[in-house]
C-alpha cells in the first residue's frame, strides 16, 4: 500500500503510524491511492488520479470537506477514536462540575479575597443538554448520566426550542455543517432559560460570537466555556480573553492521541485493502 501523508503530522505520528502498520510505503507527495490526512490545507491531495480513500485524523472534517480539489467520488472516513471520546468525556464532566458548583466563581472570588460560599445544588437538580448523539456525544452524555445529570440528546430531526428551555447547562458536540453553521446565534441564546451556561466544545463557527457576548454582557447567560473559536489561535485582544463570564481552553478539550489514532487508521486502511467495509465514512450530503 502506498499512502500519502498531507498537512499537520508531525515526527510521533509518522512514527506511530509505521508502528501501526508497517506494510505501508508512506510518503509526503505524489500519486497514491490512499491518504491519511490531519488539518491538510486547500489543495493538499490536487493531482492524485489513483486517490481512492481519504483518512482523516481528525473527528472534524469540515475543512477536507470544504476544498473543491478532493474528488467527490472519493469516500472520506473520519476519525472516531474511543480514546479521544473518553478525553472529550472528561473535559465536559469538568465544564460541567465547574459550572454546577460554581467553582468558575469561587476563583474569580480568590481574586478578590473574598470567602463567599453558597448553596449547593445535587446532580440530579442540573439539566444538561447535549448537543450531538453520535460516537462523541454519546460517551459524554453516558459519562455525565453516571454522575446523576439530568442529561437530554438533541440531532438532527428533534425540535430544538423546547430542549434549550429547560437546560442549566448546553453542550455543543454537534459536527461543523452548513445546518449548524451560525447555530448558536440570538435566537438559540434566547430560548435558553435564564442563567443558563454553554460549553463549546463543537467548531467555533457553531457560534455566533457577537449575539454570544450580548447574552453574557446583559446577565441572561451565566458562563461560557470556549474551547474552539473562528480564529484560532485566538486573536490577541479578542474579547473572550478578558471576560468575566468567559473560560477559554486552546482548542485543547481532546487532543488526538497518535497511538490509539494510529491503530484506528490502520485497522480502516487493511479493510480497504482487503475489501472489507471502512469505518466511520463520511455521508457528504449531511458533511460528516
Amino acid at each position: 500500500m502506498k499512502v500519502r501523508l498531507a498537512g499537520e503530522i508531525d515526527a510521533r505520528w509518522r512514527h506511530e503510524l509505521a508502528a501501526a502498520l508497517p506494510e505501508a510505503q508512506w510518503c509526503d507527495d505524489g500519486d497514491a491511492e490512499l491518504a491519511v490526512v490531519a488539518n491538510a490545507p486547500p489543495g493538499a491531495l490536487a493531482g492524485m488520479p489513483s486517490l481512492a480513500l481519504v483518512q482523516s485524523l481528525w473527528a472534524g472534517v469540515d475543512r477536507l470537506l470544504a476544498d473543491a480539489t478532493l474528488p467527490p467520488g472519493v469516500p472520506v472516513a473520519r476519525m472516531v477514536d474511543p480514546v479521544m471520546n473518553a478525553a472529550m468525556a472528561e473535559t465536559a464532566l469538568w465544564a460541567v462540575l465547574a459550572l454546577h458548583r460554581g467553582f468558575f466563581d469561587y476563583a474569580a472570588r480568590q481574586r478578590e479575597g473574598r470567602w463567599q460560599p453558597h448553596a449547593q445544588r445535587r446532580a440530579d437538580e442540573v439539566a444538561v443538554r447535549v448537543l450531538g448523539r453520535g460516537e462523541m456525544g454519546g460517551t459524554v452524555g453516558a459519562r455525565l448520566a453516571a454522575l446523576g445529570y439530568r442529561v437530554e440528546h438533541w440531532h438532527r430531526g428533534c425540535e430544538l426550542a423546547p430542549l434549550l428551555a429547560g437546560a442549566d447547562i448546553v453542550v455543543n458536540l454537534l459536527p461543523l455543517t452548513p445546518a449548524t453553521r451560525d447555530l448558536i446565534d440570538a435566537r438559540f441564546l434566547a430560548a435558553l432559560r435564564a442563567g443558563a451556561s454553554l460549553v463549546n466544545l463543537g467548531r467555533g463557527a457553531h457560534v455566533v460570537e457577537a449575539d454570544l457576548l450580548a447574552a453574557l454582557d446583559a446577565g441572561r447567560l451565566q458562563h461560557a466555556v470556549l474551547d474552539v473559536f473562528r480564529h484560532e489561535p485566538l486573536p490577541p485582544g479578542h474579547a473572550f480573553w478578558a471576560h468575566p463570564r468567559v473560560t477559554v481552553l486552546p482548542h485543547s478539550a481532546a487532543a488526538t492521541d497518535p497511538r490509539s489514532a494510529s491503530a484506528v487508521v490502520a485497522a480502516n486502511l487493511r479493510a480497504w485493502r482487503d475489501g472489507r467495509p471502512v469505518a466511520h465514512l463520511v455521508d457528504r450530503g449531511r458533511g460528516y
